[in-house]
């Protein structure tokens, strides 16, 4: 798997590059430590005849503290690197408005009304909208490595009722996972949900039982 995520475009002159990056951390069983840059980039000779480095225009970085079950953020840092004006940072506390909020539905509205426009800086609110869905794909993560303690005490024991709970932040997410969809559909019958076709892929590739996934699913 290549470090790019798309093709360039040999033949074409190449404008500028945005390049998002967010990492998620384990802090305790049930704190998540949410990290998140975004940079603007323009290629050499964009601004300066005979300038042949990259020009770095913007680069934001976003700390964010999040609490397991309900998401909610309890610390929020902004920082700033790169900016094109002196007072860009002045809007960094202003994030501070952001601890007390769930990640989870409805953030994306909450972070456009708080920080939008003149509320807020362009590049770190965009960052923001784009960090929230990482905590949700961390639920995950900490279900499958045993941290969510929560997760391991139910067991294989889980019932229709606790699955459908453990589910619940998917839930109108998208049209996989519409309120009537199919996935859902599924889990309300007490059927397994659809192995990820990634997960599918890697199991084949490994030789492996789909039923050892549905077992870590399960906190097996």
């Amino acid at each position: 798997m290549g470090n790019e995520l798309m093709a360039a475009e040999p033949d074409l002159e190449l404008l500028h590059t945005r390049d998002y990056q967010v990492r998620a951390y384990r802090k305790t069983a049930t704190t998540l430590l949410i990290r998140g840059a975004v940079r603007d980039v323009k290629p050499p000779g964009s601004f300066l005849d005979g300038d042949l480095e990259p020009l770095e225009i913007h680069h934001m970085v976003v700390d964010i503290i999040v609490e397991l079950p309900d998401l909610v953020i309890t610390s929020a840092q902004v920082v700033f690197e790169t900016h094109p004006h002196a007072a860009c940072p002045s809007i960094a506390d202003h994030y501070g408005k952001l601890v007390g909020l769930s990640i989870a539905r409805g953030f994306t509205h909450k972070v456009r009304e708080l920080f939008g426009g003149p509320r807020g800086c362009t590049h770190t609110t965009a960052l923001l909208q784009a960090m929230a869905p990482v905590a949700i794909q961390s639920i995950w993560s900490m279900r499958m490595s045993g941290a969510d303690e929560q997760s391991v005490a139910i067991g294989r024991t889980m019932t229709t009722e606790e699955r459908m709970q453990a589910m619940s932040f998917n839930i109108n997410t998208c049209h996989v996972w519409a309120e009537d969809g199919v996935q859902l559909t599924k889990i309300a019958r007490g059927e397994e949900p659809d192995l990820p076709l990634w997960a599918q892929a890697r199991l084949t590739k490994l030789g492996r039982s789909p039923d050892e996934w549905r077992s870590r699913m399960r906190g097996g």
